[in-house]
């Protein structure tokens, strides 16, 4: 049976304006300010969310993949469609009563990125949205961004739960990612905590950022760790971290790989009788899985231009190497890898190496911050 991988979740237009290296040290709030003229160099416009930025990564890795997202009918989703035509994918869906979903990716030199973003038609998605057909003879399903999808989040995730429990009811393994929240929006104000309670028990591979569950996990340790910049910044990951990947296991998961920044990413994984539970079609190996704890370090980049979709390809090197039958500690090296690599191009896809490559240059010494 071939590895047969779903994308589906979150997909949108970045529109990625180019900052000169001259203003790398400015303050932001100098930079943007009202009234103020910044010239850049040039933009550069291509999909985002995780649809196109993990699918089309796992595509570009080697595997066979199948994206659902959805799109309006409109010039933002034409430029949608064309560019994930152009990597010979398809599997949008066109509501004519939505418009589609767009960003604009602020990456300031030397400053984490700023988003401005419109969720769109992506709030619109349902469990109905997703065809019988492209199941059967799926191996994986990996989610993308509920925080950015309403009917995702709402009703205590009543909607994402059903749609996860589908999927393990078929035996198709499954894959989570969250997306950042905006405090003053409505999913600020969902209950995060009921939500994971209610789906992670139909959650294989739990691949949140660090940021993102303390949000919604433990808002107190979230405004402690939350100095203005990048709270990951000097992370000591196991005192902080492992914490969280313990309470979401008790939660139901059974593997969770935490990506924290510039410090690195945490594994935890569940007991072997957990893990065995991984959708059958996966046939993965629960002895090598079970009860497995490590960090791994960030891999030094040749050069950092944008951030923009490393978290998203990251994932799609750790799921590929899931898929390859590789042990969760060669899965999160290869993952940090890959987003070693992304961060090189302003883009989520140009900079991406193939998988044996990443292995090759990991086993030849490549450093680590």
């Amino acid at each position: 049976m071939p590895n047969k991988i779903i994308s589906a979740g979150h997909i949108c237009l970045d529109i990625t304006p180019v900052f000169p290296e001259s203003v790398r040290g400015a303050a932001i709030g100098d930079l943007l300010c009202p009234g103020k003229l910044v010239n850049t160099e040039g933009a550069d416009v291509h999909t985002g969310g995780s649809v196109a930025n993990t699918g089309l990564a796992l595509k570009k890795l080697g595997n066979e993949v199948q994206l659902l997202g959805k799109i309006g009918c409109d010039a933002f989703g034409s430029l949608v469609k064309e560019i994930v035509a152009a990597h010979g994918a398809g599997g949008l869906i066109e509501d004519e009563k939505s418009s589609t979903s767009y960003s604009v990716v602020l990456a300031v030199p030397g400053h984490d990125r700023i988003f401005l973003h419109d969720p769109g038609a992506n709030g619109s998605f349902s469990n109905a949205d997703i065809p019988d057909q492209a199941l059967e003879d799926a191996v994986l399903f990996h989610f993308g961004y509920p925080p950015l999808m309403k009917r995702m989040y709402a009703g205590d995730g009543a909607e994402l739960a059903a749609m996860f429990r589908r999927m393990k009811g078929r035996g198709i393994a499954t894959s989570l990612d969250l997306a950042a929240v905006d405090p003053g929006s409505e999913a600020g104000k969902a209950d995060w905590r009921a939500i994971l309670q209610n789906v992670l028990p139909w959650v294989d591979f739990f691949v949140p950022s660090f940021e993102e569950l303390c949000f919604m996990l433990d808002r107190e340790r979230y405004e402690r760790l939350d100095r203005g910049g990048d709270m990951t910044e000097g992370l000591d990951l196991r005192a902080e971290a492992l914490p969280l990947a313990e309470e979401l296991l008790a939660m139901g998961c059974r593997a969770v790989l935490i990506k924290c920044g510039t410090s690195g990413m945490l594994y935890r994984t569940a007991g072997r009788g957990a893990m065995a539970g991984v959708g059958e079609r996966l046939r993965l190996d629960p002895d090598v899985w079970a009860a497995r704890t490590g960090v791994q370090p960030c891999f030094r980049a040749d050069c950092v231009r944008s951030g923009t979709g490393a978290g998203d390809t990251s994932i799609a090197a750790f799921l590929t190497a899931v898929l390859r039958g590789c042990p969760p500690e060669d899965c999160a090296a290869l993952a940090a890898a890959e987003g070693a690599c992304c961060v090189t191009a302003y883009d989520a896809l140009s900079g991406l190496r193939p998988i044996e490559e990443l292995a090759a240059r990991i086993r030849n010494g490549w450093p680590t911050m």
